[in-house]
């Protein structure tokens, strides 16, 4: 059964041609893609009557795990510190959540330097600066003595292919997991933008009590940018690994936060740019 997430299209399918260079074939054939729409993210906050509802962002997201993005969008932002900020996420309808926060958490709506659009191919773009994203981040000081076998990382991307069920409809997805520390997979969680897909995988951690995800490997499908590192910071996470290249300002808050980040993970191969002491290689 094609999942909600999946949208068919009819196409005009072209191949490329024979001995005759000049005559392509075509023919109409069906097409599935990964369906994007808007989601718009509210809170209610305040205590008494000074109580109120706000809408703090719009993304663009494929359908699905819709409260646990925004518990995780919260949480990574800074908003929420604990799943027992939330007194209840529902979705009304109309591709909207709403978060209602406890009485009595602070939120200040002008910490919020994000736009109401964010796009879903970097959703750092909202920002109005890089600063506003390094405001967010609570550094987790704590040192650790895990220790990785080199070998663990090269089966994790192909452990992830195997579950991505949009991706294997469409190919056109994002994807975040969790591993443990044996490479044993625990959560998957796709989405057309890559933040949205850490979101929800740290949002349905939080909701199950699992932060920090301080003895857990996190995969990301594509590249590491500045605001996926944000955000495993803000859940723990100390080991981050890429099937794509980090940029540099990624590199950089992956040093500061003590990190493990391991880039270009295919083929059985990978750089390590930041935190090599915990890999046994």
């Amino acid at each position: 059964m094609r999942p909600s997430s999946v949208a068919a299209v009819q196409i005009l399918k072209v191949t490329s041609p024979g001995s005759d260079k000049n005559s392509f074939a075509s023919n109409q054939a069906e097409d599935l893609l990964a369906v994007e729409q808007p989601l718009e993210i509210r809170i209610v906050y305040g205590s008494g009557k000074e109580r109120q509802q706000k809408n703090i962002s719009v993304t663009m997201c494929t359908p699905g795990n819709d409260a646990e993005l925004a518990v995780g969008f919260l949480f990574t932002e800074g908003i929420i510190t604990r799943k027992e900020d939330i007194l209840d996420c529902i979705s009304p309808g109309d591709n909207i959540v709403i978060a209602e926060l406890q009485p009595g958490i602070s939120f200040d709506p002008k910490k919020i330097e994000r736009h109401f659009y964010t796009s879903s191919s970097c959703g750092v773009c909202g920002k109005s600066s890089i600063d506003a994203v390094k405001n967010v981040f609570s550094k987790n000081g704590a040192k650790d003595n895990m220790m990785i076998n080199a070998s663990v990382f090269p089966k994790l991307p192909d452990t992830l292919r195997k579950k991505q069920e949009v991706f294997e409809h469409t190919g056109g997805l994002h994807a975040s997991a969790l591993f443990d520390l044996d490479g044993n997979l625990l959560l998957t969680r796709e989405d057309v933008g890559r933040h949205n897909a850490l979101d929800k995988l740290i949002g349905a951690a939080l909701i199950a009590g699992n932060i920090p995800l301080d003895k857990h490997i996190l995969l990301l499908s594509g590249r590491a940018s500045f605001e996926l590192i944000q955000k495993a910071a803000m859940a723990g996470i100390k080991i981050v690994c890429a099937v794509g290249a980090p940029s540099s300002l990624a590199v950089e808050l992956a040093k500061e936060c003590d990190m493990t980040l391991v880039g270009f993970l295919r083929d059985g191969r990978f750089n390590i740019y930041s935190g090599e002491q915990r890999i046994n290689k």
